[in-house]
């Protein structure tokens, strides 16, 4: 079970989601389809992040691009505090269209930012979208500015590595991630072998092939929780053997139970 608590919030805009955060968990190895910026307000955490190893002290804002791989776990064992906003990819992609006027700079550029300018515009912009009385123009200013904070033109992908099949492994799970699938059927979808496939799967994305899918398949549940299943049915529904299964993974990638999220959404 988790440890700490966690509420979930919805925001005046859709497809942005607000969660504070008081905890000791360790989160296991994750990524999300959204991204994220928060702030933390006491303690400290290390992470493991798509830039490498960082630390974030109470201050400093942290940052997460959509499949971007990383865990987290407080420093020394203390519970630590943080808010975060995660925000589905398209509102950033809108947004970044009107910042730098039609280019395509979309990537957060650094996991751990230790600026107070950019602090108090995470705190801003947290405020006002929590609150249901804020004016519409004041909750768009203050994301748009938070966002023309943190952006940056995309960083180009990862050489190396056998793109192409990795990319064809990526979207068979991508499309059905509830089917079951097997290494030998994937290695052979994408032409390579089995022990190339896991290994160049894993530095592309930084999960193996099995720890994607179950990402992907935690993913789909908590779009399916948010939708309104009730929690069996997002188990099913997602491809997991069963609601504790589902329990399992979700807690472990982000701090709460699935039924605390169904909660904080009813």
């Amino acid at each position: 079970m988790a440890a700490g608590r966690f509420q979930i919030l919805r925001t005046a805009i859709d497809g942005v989601e607000a969660v504070i955060a008081d905890s000791s968990h360790a989160f296991a190895r994750h990524s999300h389809d959204t991204y994220g910026i928060g702030l933390v307000e006491r303690g400290a955490q290390t992470s493991a992040s798509g830039r490498g190893r960082v630390e974030a002290q109470a201050g400093n804002t942290i940052t997460v691009n959509p499949g971007e791989v990383h865990d987290g776990a407080p420093v020394g064992g203390a519970s630590r505090a943080w808010r975060m906003l995660y925000m589905r990819p398209g509102i950033v992609a809108a947004a970044a269209q009107d910042i730098f006027e039609g280019g395509t700079r979309e990537e957060f550029h650094a996991p751990v930012l230790d600026d107070g300018r950019v602090g108090r515009l995470v705190a801003a912009a947290l405020a006002a979208l929590v609150d249901s009385k804020a004016a519409a123009i004041c909750r768009d200013e203050r994301l748009l500015l938070l966002l023309a904070a943190v952006l940056r033109e995309q960083a180009p992908r990862r050489e190396g590595i056998a793109a192409a099949g990795i990319a064809r492994a990526r979207e068979r799970i991508d499309a059905d991630p509830v089917s079951p699938v097997t290494l030998d059927a994937l290695a052979a979808d994408c032409g390579l072998g089995r022990f190339r496939l896991v290994r160049d799967f894993a530095r592309a994305t930084g999960l193996t092939p099995h720890a994607y899918l179950i990402q992907r398949r935690t993913d789909l549940a908590r779009r399916l929780i948010a939708a309104g299943n009730p929690l069996a049915d997002a188990a099913a529904g997602a491809g997991f053997a069963d609601q504790s299964h589902m329990t399992r993974n979700f807690t472990r990638r982000y701090g709460y139970t699935p039924g605390a999220y169904l909660d904080a959404l009813a």
